[in-house]
């Protein structure tokens, strides 16, 4: 596992914190639309449904998926069937501000993660990484004014969130622990479709006890009709190819940083739709972020 971060590399880390901060816009959105566990179980069988025509191949009898199967499972369970079921259903009860301040403690997830469960070391720059980091996400929900993030009041989306954190953190350390065949690893398709596999059969259980307890509601229209077309071609295909990628060359503790994007994204998207004019402490807080990303990925 590379531990370097080149250009490419952060690209690909980029890439998934823009469509992931979307992807929080539109949960958010649809929220009064579709219950969050069938949203997430929808979007696993749409992306599975978009990826069978060129990974079928990994499904039938003697692919090597088979022989790894537990481990598939549980990636699937982490980064399909809970982390989005998670996101969603915190979307429900908790403002966008909340949700995203909780989701920026992933690089202390990551760290924390990697050190209890995978042997990792956590070295001073990586410390001093997240501490510039984290600086830059409190910048940005603060508004530049600390006293706006005393006024936050914690409700049980919060918790929610935390655990989707938590989720994926084990899954993006599992995905720097190989151990499947290279036949399936070096196949992106395939890598992700055996993962999806089992994600949205986990997904497909969540959503059903959701029915069963009477909180579940689906309705129509284009608008829910587009927003699933985004989440499923965007975080859910794309943004999961390139963290999967970026993972792997970068490690998790340097990509944990990246995570921290999104609320930065998230204001940038609010100054695109929303016409609000972005503010000085936006860059400030995008130098503190990248400033992080460059002292944790240092040799």
């Amino acid at each position: 596992m590379q531990q370097r971060l080149t250009p490419g590399t952060a690209l690909l880390l980029t890439v998934p914190p823009l469509l992931w901060a979307g992807n929080a816009v539109v949960g958010r959105l649809v929220r009064e639309m579709v219950s969050p566990m069938t949203l997430n179980f929808v979007r696993w069988l749409l992306a599975f449904v978009l990826l069978l025509p060129i990974a079928a191949a990994v499904l039938r009898r003697g692919s090597p998926l088979w022989a790894h199967w537990k481990r598939f499972a549980i990636l699937g369970l982490l980064g399909n069937g809970c982390y989005n079921a998670f996101q969603y259903l915190a979307l429900q009860t908790s403002t966008p501000i909340n949700v995203t301040l909780v989701g920026s403690s992933m690089p202390l997830w990551m760290l924390a993660t990697g050190t209890l469960f995978f042997g990792a070391r956590v070295k001073s720059r990586d410390l001093a990484g997240a501490a510039l980091s984290m600086l830059g996400v409190l910048l940005v929900l603060s508004r530049g004014r600390w006293s706006e993030l005393l006024a936050l009041r914690l409700v049980p989306g919060d918790l929610y969130m935390m655990l989707a954190t938590i989720a994926w953190a084990f899954y993006s350390w599992m995905l720097a622990r190989t151990h499947e065949p290279a036949a399936v690893r070096q196949d992106w398709s395939a890598f992700l479709m055996a993962q999806l596999v089992f994600g949205a059969a986990w997904s497909g259980a969540f959503a059903a006890g959701e029915w069963a307890l009477g909180d579940a509601y689906i309705g129509g229209g284009w608008l829910l009709a587009a927003a699933l077309a985004f989440i499923v071609i965007g975080p859910a295909i794309v943004a999961y190819r390139c963290w999967g990628a970026g993972v792997q060359r970068a490690g998790p503790q340097v990509a944990g940083f990246f995570t921290n994007l999104t609320p930065l994204f998230a204001a940038l998207m609010s100054a695109a739709f929303l016409k609000e004019t972005p503010h000085w402490y936006h860059g400030v807080a995008f130098v503190l972020i990248v400033g992080g990303i460059w002292v944790s990925s240092r040799r």
